[in-house]
């Protein structure tokens, strides 16, 4: 690996930096959108039985809130009511969809720069190819008689350069996009679940205050 980076020159660095902040933004990413931490299964039934005589005590909505994602955006209708039990309806929609943008915004994290990792990559790549074949050019002399003459060590490196920071660049930029495709799936996905929990959430609210 050291005689390729070697091989291949400078333009190679800013690659092996968007590979390491690949792989740091996808271990992240996995850990951080696992469904424990985002949306337990079955969390939304045991919040709304757990509300089902009345409003539960700060305890158990602040345990509500640090559980999840999910049960941050359930508790915080619980928090509202229980500061103002006579709210509107259309308060605790706007309450919930505030709270569900920041959610979802958290979630959100880091994609941007692993699209535009997976973006620029193709572009470093092929900065380094075209730096390769500047030296290839370089490396020829002219012309002697009717021979080219020129440097065939610094036509090889010219190559190398060219070959390999190409072929790196399609290495970082490959998995960056298909794991921001992934991820991004994944964000909506949760979206949607949390919009269909905040929505039958509300409604039983609603009967509570009815």
């Amino acid at each position: 690996m050291l005689s390729i980076i070697q091989a291949a020159g400078w333009p190679i660095w800013p690659l092996i930096v968007c590979s390491i902040l690949t792989l740091a933004i996808v271990a992240e990413r996995f850990y951080s959108l696992k469904r424990s931490v985002v949306a337990p299964a079955n969390l939304t039934d045991e919040a709304i039985s757990v509300c089902a005589r009345g409003l539960p005590s700060a305890s158990v909505i602040e345990k509500l809130r640090q559980n999840s994602a999910l049960g941050e955006v359930l508790a915080s209708p619980l928090r509202t009511l229980t500061m103002n039990p006579y709210i509107h309806e259309d308060g605790l929609r706007a309450n919930i969809q505030n709270t569900g943008r920041l959610v979802a915004s958290r979630m959100e994290k880091h994609l941007q720069a692993l699209a535009t990792i997976a973006s620029a990559a193709p572009l470093l790549g092929l900065l380094g190819t075209v730096i390769g074949m500047i030296e290839i050019f370089a490396s020829q002399g002219g012309i002697d008689s009717g021979v080219i003459t020129g440097n065939p060590g610094q036509l090889a490196h010219g190559i190398s350069i060219a070959l390999y920071n190409t072929a790196f660049g399609l290495i970082v930029a490959i998995p960056a996009l298909i794991f921001w495709r992934y991820f991004r799936a994944r964000v909506d996905a949760y979206i949607l679940e949390m919009e269909v929990a905040s929505e039958r959430f509300i409604q039983h609210l609603r009967s509570l205050q009815a």
